[in-house]
C-alpha cells in the first residue's frame, strides 16, 4: 500500500512497502528556503514515528543538482538579527532531525550539492550518489562559512575534510574525492543504477530487525547528545555575520545574478 502527501514548502512524502521517500524541490537549484527547511524537519519527525515507516530515503526532484543550499531570495532579505537566527536554525532543525530519527535515514544525491546540502548529506546514517555529486561548502565565499552544517560534515568525513572544502569556498570536489573521504558510501554511473542500489539496500534494511537498527543508530550518533544547543549556537554565529556589510554586499551580487538569469 502507498500513501503520498504533500507539506508546506512543497516536501512530498511517499511511503510503500516500508520505505518513506521525503523529496523536496525548489526552482532555484533546489535551494533551501525557510519554509522547505521547517517542512523536511515535519516530515522527517513524523516519518520517525510513524509505524508503517521502517526506513526513511531524502531525496530532492531533478537529475544533475541535489540541494543548491541557501535561499538567496530569503538570504536577500535578511535584515535582523532574528531573522538570521530563524533562518540558519532551520537548517539547525532538519540536522537534529536527522540526528534524532530513531530509524536509519539514507540519502539520495543524484547532483551537486551545495552549502547546506553537503550538510543534509552529511546527517544521513548512509549515503548514495552518482558520479555528478560533486561537494562545496561555499558559505566562506558570502561571508558567512559552514557553522550549522559543519558539525556534521566533519563527524563524517573529519575535520582536515571539512576544513578543505570550507576554506577552498569556490572550488567543488568530485563526488570520487566526497567517497574517499566518508561522504559517499557508494558512487554510481547514473540515476538509474544509484536508484537499483537504494531499492535494494532500503528493502533490504525493512526486513531486517528495527530494534536493532534504532539500537545501532543511538551508537553511531554517541556523542552528540548536545547538539541541539550547540547548532543553535552557531546557527546565531551565521545569522550574525550574514547582516555584515560584506557578506550583503556578496549576497546581493549573487542574488542579482540569479534573478538576471531567471528574468
Amino acid at each position: 500500500m502507498s500513501t503520498d502527501y504533500t507539506l508546506e514548502g512543497g516536501v512530498q512524502v511517499t511511503r510503500s512497502h516500508g520505505i518513506a521517500h521525503i523529496e523536496f524541490h525548489h526552482p532555484q537549484s533546489n535551494s533551501l528556503p525557510s519554509r522547505v527547511l521547517a517542512a523536511l524537519a515535519q516530515a522527517i519527525a513524523d516519518e520517525g514515528t510513524h509505524p508503517d515507516s521502517r526506513v526513511v530515503i531524502l531525496r530532492s526532484a531533478g537529475d544533475r543538482v541535489f540541494c543548491g543550499g541557501a535561499s538567496f531570495d530569503e538570504l536577500a532579505t535578511i535584515r535582523t538579527e532574528e531573522e538570521g537566527l530563524h533562518f540558519f536554525g532551520g537548517f539547525a532543525s532538519v540536522i537534529n532531525a536527522l540526528r534524532t530519527c530513531p530509524k536509519l535515514t539514507i540519502g539520495r544525491v543524484q547532483g551537486k550539492a551545495v552549502g547546506g546540502g553537503v550538510g543534509l548529506a552529511s546527517a544521513v546514517d548512509y549515503c548514495l550518489a552518482t558520479q555528478y555529486a560533486a561537494v562545496k561548502l561555499s558559505e566562506l565565499a558570502v561571508g558567512i562559512g559552514p557553522f550549522v552544517v559543519g558539525p556534521a560534515v566533519a563527524r563524517k568525513m573529519g575535520l582536515s575534510a571539512m576544513s578543505q572544502l570550507a576554506i577552498d569556498a569556490t572550488q567543488f570536489k568530485s563526488a570520487e574525492w566526497a567517497q574517499q573521504q566518508g561522504l559517499y558510501a557508494e558512487v554510481y554511473p547514473d540515476a538509474v543504477a544509484l536508484d537499483a542500489g537504494l531499492e535494494r539496500l532500503a528493502s533490504t534494511l525493512t526486513q531486517q530487525s528495527a530494534a536493532a537498527q534504532r539500537a545501532l543508530k543511538k551508537v553511531l550518533w554517541e556523542g552528540t547528545e548536545n547538539w541541539d544547543q550547540l547548532l543553535a549556537e552557531r546557527a546565531a554565529i551565521s545569522g550574525a555575520l550574514v547582516r555584515t556589510p560584506e557578506s550583503q554586499a556578496a549576497i546581493q551580487a549573487i542574488h542579482q545574478s540569479l534573478s538576471a538569469k531567471k528574468g
